[in-house]
């Protein structure tokens, strides 16, 4: 499995995974994403298995395949994306918390009733 930058090609396959994960993502702004080099994509021989949508230092989306989920493919995306920006912030409700904990981030409650916003130095 690589890391890297998605490309234009990959867009498809990106939105499919961001759909299947239930994240309300704008194709354009993905589009964007794109072309500023702030979309990650997990993939393996050409396989689009997960992606991680930056927009600065906060990561607006983070998904994987449903049958990849749980083989470290969301975690080596957030480690990715912790190398290129260093500090991240991710908001997110509580069933994923375990998951964002589990990579370091500190955790408060967010601003909106069942949300959670974390922050890895």
């Amino acid at each position: 499995m690589e890391i890297r930058e998605a490309t234009v090609e990959d867009l498809p396959a990106v939105m499919t995974v961001f759909d299947g994960a239930m994240l309300a993502t704008d194709v354009d702004a993905v589009r964007e994403a794109i072309d500023r080099g702030d979309l990650l994509v997990a993939a393996t021989e050409g396989r689009v298995l997960g992606a991680c949508l930056l927009a600065g230092e906060e990561i607006d989306a983070v998904a994987v395949r449903r049958a990849r989920r749980d083989q470290g493919i969301g975690a080596a995306l957030v480690e990715a994306a912790a190398d290129r920006r260093g500090r991240l912030v991710a908001e997110f409700d509580p069933r994923v918390r375990p998951f964002w904990a589990s990579l370091g981030f500190e955790i408060e409650p967010a601003d909106e009733p069942e949300r959670y916003r974390g922050v890895r130095e």
